[in-house]
């Protein structure tokens, strides 16, 4: 498919460059993406309404009535059949030319999972002003939320959040959608507070099936943020403490790994592994953690979704980095850098929503350190697993509640 410019649509269409600018910008030509500043605009579409007039307000009414509904009932394109094969993600963008929103939808997903974050926002806030349908909606919700994460920014996820509220809501399955896609956004942050009960227990049966993929992926985070808020004492749960819970979760994980790996849902997999790596890492079963990392690892790089990489550097501490130099020094300093702009706005973001100080300053080897000391271990053992001296221990401890302000080991917790 070919694509002109402004001018040249201008020309064609028989009115003013400013005008054709102003009908991209509010999503009246379909297909039209922007690229920097300029507007390429397909060469087969047709001018969009002129709000302006009664007979353009019509028209453009008729227009949004008879959109396509999305070829998958979730929220979630990303995490569907629609894309199957590493390395394919552009391709699946092209074969949803058919439909207009699910392309930008489905290509703004993948732009995130590649740490585009402006490209997100653009395409996010042209769904929510085109007023799309409802799942369209949900998910560009999620998006300008997950834009909020990385910009650090509570205005734009509050806003996020009330979009995702708004969506025009036709029955009660449409509401439990609502709440799971919260859900799903606050478990960026980690934040378990809002999971409905039905998800708690992994009852899916209100989500459409085309949800269910993603549910899992969302349900393997809550796991994890409950286990580990166990293990940090944040939380109490009978008959569990320390490390209990969080050594348990292999054996929910790898059936849902192995499973999303035979229906081969790349992004499923793809977090469902990295999650599996985090559980691994955190109770010193390095190997089983490197397996899912590497496999992880050899999903992501070709389609080069560092961005998803990136999200979870800062839970894998080091291993991310080791495993990661072994397969693409290229990659390794695209995630390095996404991070850079992530980590100290995760932080802000994260601070202010669950009302905590968690600490953006600190090291890789301060962070693990101070991780293992909230888990209970003591500073022989804290020494013995990672190579490293009881002084050395010792004195990054010392660092660690130093630059988080904390007093002693038993509020690092707050600070990780």
């Amino acid at each position: 498919m070919g694509y002109i410019t402004i001018d040249e649509a201008a020309k064609k269409w028989g009115i003013s460059p400013r005008r054709v600018q102003a009908l991209c910008t509010a999503g009246r030509i379909e297909g039209a993406t922007r690229h920097g500043r300029a507007w390429m605009i397909p060469e087969d579409a047709v001018r969009g309404a002129d709000g302006r007039t009664k007979a353009g307000r019509r028209e453009r009414a008729a227009l949004d009535a008879v959109d396509q509904p999305l070829p998958r009932k979730t929220p979630f394109l990303d995490m569907t059949d629609l894309y199957t094969v590493p390395g394919t993600a552009d391709a699946a963008i092209e074969r949803l030319s058919y439909n207009h929103e699910a392309q930008v939808l489905f290509e703004a997903e993948i732009a995130y999972l590649r740490g585009e974050i402006d490209k997100v926002y653009e395409r996010a806030n042209y769904l929510l002003n085109k007023h799309s349908g409802f799942y369209a909606v949900q998910s560009a919700g999620m998006l300008l939320g997950l834009c909020a994460v990385w910009r650090g920014d509570v205005s734009m996820w509050n806003k996020a959040k009330m979009h995702m509220c708004e969506a025009p809501c036709k029955s009660d399955k449409d509401r439990d959608i609502v709440a799971f896609s919260l859900t799903a956004l606050d478990s960026a942050l980690y934040d378990a507070r809002s999971f409905p009960e039905w998800f708690k227990v992994g009852n899916f049966e209100l989500l459409p099936p085309d949800a269910l993929p993603a549910a899992k992926v969302f349900y393997a985070k809550y796991l994890y943020a409950l286990a580990y808020a166990v293990a940090t004492k944040q939380y109490t749960m009978e008959g569990m403490q320390g490390l209990t819970l969080m050594q348990m979760l292999p054996m929910i994980l790898e059936p849902m790994v192995s499973q999303a790996a035979a229906d081969k849902l790349v992004v499923p997999e793809l977090y469902l592994r990295l999650v599996a790596a985090i559980v691994y890492h955190n109770v010193g079963k390095r190997e089983n953690a490197v397996r899912h990392l590497d496999r992880a690892i050899a999903l992501a790089l070709p389609d080069k979704l560092y961005g998803l990489l990136a999200e979870h550097y800062r839970t894998l501490d080091h291993l991310l980095e080791e495993r990661l130099s072994l397969a693409s020094e290229e990659a390794l300093l695209s995630v390095k850098e996404l991070q850079k702009t992530l980590g100290g706005n995760y932080a802000k973001l994260s601070n202010t929503v669950k009302r905590r100080n968690m600490a953006a300053n600190l090291t890789t080897r301060e962070r693990e350190v101070a991780k293992l000391a909230v888990f209970g271990f003591s500073n022989q053992e804290i020494a013995d697993k990672l190579g490293i001296s009881v002084a050395g221990v010792k004195q990054t401890l010392r660092s660690a509640t130093h630059k988080g302000n904390v007093q002693g080991r038993h509020e690092l917790a707050s600070i990780l």
